[in-house]
């Protein structure tokens, strides 16, 4: 506990429990030099106030409050609420929105300037299959379903036929421009420009939601599958598709990818911290023609309940090819 009389330390803490951040990106936020950044998370997370995580060449560090002891919870409110008004931490905060920002800002210059060839750049990396995994999914006529990260609206098109409504939603302009174009004509899509975190929908109005090579662009993937608990009907469920883990570091730089692919285990734990159930986990075979990292498909389900009495089944070991799970 005595770590926390350093206010520099406070300051770390005080922004790691914002956002998870990079030792760069600390020293952005902070302005201080990286090697007092690295030694004071050292002192931090020694003792417990936290955790890290490898992403590619980088140590990404937050504040896991849910790991904290109760005491340790309690004296971090109360340093909280003592420098609540600090001139420092105000300063922290407004450069912390602007290293968040520039996060968003390499993902959606990518896209800006990828959404005339984004239909053959993806191809390249992943193949002409991929918009019918889906399929497998077997729509009901009468269903709403979402298409979140729709991209140009390949998968959008493709689900118009077989839904009553579809709604199309992404954060980009440029990709929501190109949706337009391509869906002129189908009646039953909206489109909607908008952060997946924070879906314009109203609660229980999607019967299925398709989540296809969108997440690795997210920051906060947990807040994604919170709105998807909270959009999803009881019972309905969302179909993910996306990279497995991978160390191909470029894609950070020159996509503006926020996560090296995907493991089972953070879906696990994104899926329940949004009150859904993850029931099945398909590795996919790499298409032959695919230059990119391969691919998995799987289904959450909403319906798990909140009190924590409710536990998931364990998964079998996934192969390729076979489905686990329902």
């Amino acid at each position: 506990m005595s770590c926390l009389g350093d206010l520099t330390r406070v300051r770390v803490l005080h922004a790691c429990d914002q956002q998870e951040l990079s030792v760069v990106e600390l020293c952005a936020v902070l302005q201080i030099p990286q090697s007092t950044a690295s030694r004071h998370l050292k002192v931090l997370s020694e003792d417990g106030w936290l955790t890290s995580r490898r992403e590619g060449t980088s140590r990404l560090y937050r504040v896991d409050k849910d790991r904290l002891p109760p005491s340790a919870r309690k004296l971090w409110k109360l340093i909280e609420q003592q420098c609540h008004e600090d001139a420092a931490l105000r300063d922290d905060d407004r450069r912390l929105e602007q290293v968040v920002l520039a996060r968003q800002s390499r993902s959606q210059a990518f896209f800006a300037s990828s959404a005339g060839q984004w239909d053959r750049l993806r191809g390249e990396l992943f193949g002409e299959r991929l918009d019918v995994v889906g399929c497998a999914a077997l729509l009901d006529p009468e269903s709403v379903v979402g298409d979140l990260g729709c991209g140009t609206g390949r998968l959008t098109e493709l689900l118009a036929g077989f839904a009553a409504r579809v709604h199309a939603v992404d954060a980009s302009g440029a990709m929501i421009k190109a949706a337009r174009q391509r869906l002129r004509g189908k009646d039953n899509v909206e489109l909607h420009r908008a952060q997946l975190e924070d879906l314009p929908l109203e609660d229980g109005a999607l019967d299925v939601a398709f989540v296809s090579l969108v997440l690795h662009h997210v920051g906060d993937p947990g807040r994604v599958f919170q709105e998807l608990g909270r959009v999803l009907r009881q019972g309905g469920k969302a179909i993910v598709v996306d990279m497995q883990e991978h160390d191909r570091e470029e894609y950070r730089q020159q996509m503006g990818h926020s996560w090296l692919g995907l493991s089972l285990a953070q879906l696990r734990q994104w899926a329940e911290g949004g009150g859904l159930s993850l029931v099945s986990y398909l590795p996919l075979p790499p298409d032959p023609g695919a230059k990119g990292p391969p691919l998995f498909v799987a289904t959450v389900r909403a319906g798990l309940r909140r009190n924590g009495t409710h536990r998931l089944r364990p998964l079998p070991r996934p192969q390729a090819g076979k489905w686990t799970g329902k």
